[in-house]
């Protein structure tokens, strides 16, 4: 109950005299909230003149009381109006969903969902908010290429990986000048082994900010990617430096779209993807690959020298093209 409310049943009158004690009604014949009638007249009978044939002393009183009576007969209506339109104001609204503030969904009190498994929703603390240019039902799918493209590279990393790091610095080149070839589409998928066998939290960090750059285009993604995995800026296997936002708000100048983007550093800085980044990596963990890099086409997984993983440009390019003819 808002303050000054009236409980149920306990309304004002709006026809009440604000200055008449309760149980005492006005007499009879009168308007409710009317002072009683003045005392009759003295003096000579109505409408005999008094000398000089001025109105007599009767006439005058009686005008006068006259118009006493209509003066408080204004105030009374007045002041009833206004206890009427108060009443009747805060009676229409108090207790109504109307007086509270709806919040954003996903705030506190607003009813939206705080689950982080619920898809693309509100930003509040814990919500899975899904970056532009992702996709498949979680909105945790990141693909990269032209839709019509006939075949699909998946590639398997963990961002914090030095072994991934340098595959990407031998084959990341290749893959993107293929990619916008039309000679197939990519589907990444990200995994955080280092932070469960190393300890830290990298991994899981750093695909947070790769999902901030998503969001702004998936040229950025593949840039602010290829930074991050770089000689100069990826760290050895036994430092967690990504785990520090201050080291991935600088990897990101080097990327011409993130240098003065003020909305990524804000995601980075509020954690905004790191729900989503937790789904990445527990899809990552369902898909049955257990160690990084793994590269697959078309569901075929591509092996160089040795069985292992392509380790170069010419490698890659000679297991992809065997796929493609076999």
């Amino acid at each position: 109950m808002w303050p000054g409310q009236q409980p149920p049943g306990g309304e004002r009158d709006p026809q009440q005299n604000p200055y008449q004690q309760p149980g005492h009604p006005p007499p009879p014949d009168q308007p409710p909230g009317f002072p009683p009638a003045p005392p009759p007249p003295q003096g000579p009978p109505p409408g005999r003149a008094g000398p000089g044939g001025a109105p007599a002393p009767a006439d005058r009183q009686r005008k006068g009381g006259l118009t006493a009576v209509i003066a408080v007969a204004a105030a009374a209506a007045v002041v009833a109006g206004v206890l009427v339109f108060t009443d009747d104001d805060q009676g229409s609204r108090g207790g109504s969903s109307d007086d509270v503030v709806q919040g954003p969904p996903g705030a506190p009190g607003s009813g939206g969902s705080g689950d982080p498994d619920s898809s693309g929703g509100s930003e509040g603390p814990g919500d899975l908010v899904t970056p532009a240019h992702s996709s498949g039902p979680g909105g945790t799918t990141v693909v990269i290429g032209e839709a019509g493209a006939e075949h699909t590279l998946d590639v398997y990393e963990d961002l914090r990986c030095p072994p991934c790091a340098s595959f990407d610095q031998a084959v990341g080149p290749t893959i993107a000048k293929d990619i916008k070839a039309g000679k197939y589409k990519v589907s990444f998928h990200f995994t955080a082994i280092l932070d469960k066998t190393m300890g830290g939290s990298g991994s899981a960090n750093a695909l947070s900010a790769l999902g901030a750059a998503l969001d702004v285009s998936t040229d950025t993604f593949l840039d602010y990617k290829a930074a991050l995995m770089s000689p100069k800026n990826h760290p050895e296997e036994s430092k967690d430096s990504y785990a520090d936002d201050n080291q991935l708000l600088t990897v990101s100048q080097e990327v011409y779209a993130l240098k003065t983007n003020a909305s990524f550093r804000e995601a980075l800085r509020e954690g905004t993807y790191d729900p989503w980044a937790k789904k990445v990596i527990a899809d990552f963990d369902a898909s049955g690959v257990s160690g990084t890099p793994t590269v697959k086409l078309d569901g075929s997984q591509l092996t160089g020298s040795g069985g292992s993983t392509p380790a170069t440009a010419t490698e890659f390019t000679e297991a992809v093209d065997k796929q493609l003819k076999g």
